[in-house]
């Protein structure tokens, strides 16, 4: 079973479904695309040029792009049928963590896209030794272009072969570095068959069919969109690889491709739906009045759920006058997009489906390649909350303890998607995989539950992560994520992070959301000349007090929130001046660096 190994899916669409325009990106404001055949041809040249720089089955080379482009998916195609291991680096990681990650994987070779990449892993190179040379996927001056590697057309693939009919499907595929919100990354090492299980029973659950069209957008250094490619070229999508600077409006890229799929993280789909209801904001009479309307209806939104007689006769309404230009704003023929990496908020999730555009969550980590849970897109396979159930040969299990409520713990799981293990961390890996009658599980390290489906099945519900569950001063145990995640929920919070390690109660750092808080302010006749200013006036701290008043009915006494305090300064996944990011790449909190960059604000609120 999962006997393919990933090159092999290329080279299956060029038998079963070729296609003219298999993998595209814009070039000079003009959609160019490789076919399925020459992409095969330009794989085959470049995996010859690899084995003429020396390398052997089982060498590593590292790549760092910002934005995928068929090359680099040509590059990971062509090391994959030799056996050279792709180690794919974030773009906007340190330049410590580019030393520390070349170092220990040992890359004998780098390949870097546009922007300040060739630069930053220049300046690592000088204390890597192993390093030979840098590659770039752009002509810039100083280095050769990867297109020197190529070896000539219709040149000799004997060599080439006789590596492929070699390698198999529990070989080693790639090393993926996590992101992770402490200390070092740790190299994620998953073989062919680890990602060909994820792809092919993930493939059975999403809408995807030969010849559809795949905007993709997020970075390929992530297991999740990696193995989202892999999905697409074995279904026989057609993928169009952009960024996410030039996706709406009347030029944008979902108007240029018209997808009918595509992936995404929550933070995307909330800045979506903070630019629609902005909008809203600015109208004026009955179509404001309509606007909001149909926000309302969507509250009620739910899975499975059917409207009839006059309520069936206003979503109609609602959908002809409002909700049919959010569809068309994204081309007009999605019929559904994936979202996972962290908890997306409710009414995000209600807002999207009432407009007839399917949003379905769901849940994995690196280490297990990366799904375990989906939440389909037919009937009774999705409930809101949750991130869906587990996918065909996966198994997971609860471990209760003591400090969890009843029926939560933190989550395990048995799959064939389970890492090899962390590349030269035996001692971590040991951590992470715990053997259960003679069984591989993977402790996950996020606490969640089971919740029971309208037909029995059991869904998924992440409660918090592990190590994120914060202790006060008297010894209580608060999961900060479901609080944090009801506040960003609010117009008024771009962010939010609950803090109260041994302290004697629980606060929370708010970041306005600018748009919404400027838009309240001119409503109540606040004035302000910054953030700065805005934040401090006691009309909008005022404000923020009655939010928090409204959002602590929904949890216990000592989950509640007691103070906050408002942060002008916003948390990103890369800084301008070099300081150490507060966001992961996959925009998850790094909590460690908040709380040292916001002492000051904490402190003043524990005085």
């Amino acid at each position: 079973m999962f006997d393919e190994r990933l090159f092999d899916y290329l080279h299956d669409q060029l038998q079963n479904n070729p296609l003219d325009q298999a993998f595209g990106q814009k070039i000079a404001g003009e959609w160019r695309y490789f076919s399925s055949a020459e992409m095969v041809a330009l794989v085959n040249r470049t995996s010859v040029g690899l084995l003429r720089l020396g390398l052997q089955p089982g060498d590593k080379v590292s790549t760092a792009v910002y934005q995928t482009t068929p090359e680099w998916v040509a590059l990971d195609y062509a090391m994959l049928q030799i056996g050279v291991i792709n180690v794919p680096m974030y773009p906007t990681i340190s330049s410590r963590e580019y030393v520390y990650i070349l170092n220990e994987s040992e890359a004998k070779y780098c390949i870097v896209g546009e922007g300040d990449l060739l630069n930053k892993v220049q300046a690592a190179k000088e204390n890597v030794p192993g390093l030979k040379e840098i590659f770039t996927f752009h002509q810039q001056p100083g280095v050769r272009c990867w297109t020197e590697l190529w070896g000539p057309e219709n040149g000799d693939l004997s060599a080439v072969a006789q590596i492929k009919n070699s390698i198999k499907p529990d070989d080693l595929a790639t090393i993926i570095y996590t992101s992770g919100t402490t200390g070092n990354p740790k190299g994620v090492m998953l073989s062919h068959r680890n990602i060909t299980f994820n792809v092919e029973q993930v493939g059975k659950l999403v809408p995807i069919v030969a010849k559809d069209r795949v905007l993709s957008f997020l970075p390929v250094s992530h297991v999740y969109e990696r193995v989202a490619v892999y999905l697409f070229t074995a279904t026989g999508a057609s993928v169009s690889f952009t960024g996410t600077d030039n996706l709406g409006g009347e030029t944008g890229d979902f108007q240029a491709i018209k997808p009918h799929f595509f992936t995404c993280v929550p933070r995307l789909l909330e800045k979506v739906y903070d630019r629609i209801y902005n909008k809203g904001l600015e109208l004026t009479g009955p179509k404001r009045w309509l606007f909001f309307w149909a926000m309302n209806l969507a509250e009620d939104w739910n899975f499975d759920k059917k409207y009839t007689g006059w309520k069936g006769f206003q979503w109609k309404i609602a959908d002809r006058l409002i909700f049919s230009k959010w569809r068309a704003g994204l081309g007009g023929c999605v019929k559904g997009l994936s979202t996972g990496a962290s908890a997306c908020p409710m009414r995000v999730l209600r807002t999207f489906n009432a407009a007839g555009i399917p949003v379905r969550e769901l849940y994995g980590l690196s280490e297990v390649a990366p799904g375990l849970t989906v939440n389909g897109f037919g009937p009774k396979e999705a409930m809101l909350g949750t991130v869906g159930t587990a996918i065909d040969g996966v198994e997971l299990r609860i471990e209760e303890g003591t400090d969890y409520r009843p029926g939560e713990g933190e989550i395990f799981a048995k799959t064939p998607g389970l890492m090899l293990g962390y590349y030269k961390n035996p001692e971590q890996t040991l951590e992470v995989i715990r053997e259960i009658n003679g069984e591989r599980w993977f402790t996950t390290g996020d606490v969640g539950t089971f919740v029971t489906g309208l037909d029995g099945r059991r869904f998924l519900k992440i409660t918090d992560r592990k190590k994120e569950l914060l202790k006060t001063s008297g010894g209580k145990y608060v999961a900060p994520t479901p609080i944090e995640s009801i506040l960003k929920e609010h117009h008024l919070v771009e962010q939010a992070m609950v803090v109260g390690e041994n302290r004697k109660f629980v606060s929370v750092l708010i970041i306005p959301s600018m748009e919404g808080l400027q838009d309240w302010c001119k409503k109540h006749g606040v004035t302000w000349t910054s953030l700065e200013q805005m934040i401090e006036n006691p009309q909008v701290l005022h404000r923020y007090e009655m939010l928090l008043e409204r959002v602590n009915p929904n949890f216990s006494h000592v989950d509640q929130l007691k103070k906050f305090a408002l942060v002008a300064s916003s948390w990103d996944a890369i800084k301008a001046d070099g300081s150490e990011a507060e966001l992961t790449p996959t925009l998850k909190m790094k909590r460690r660096v908040i709380l040292q960059k916001c002492s000051k604000q904490i402190e003043e609120m524990y005085r």
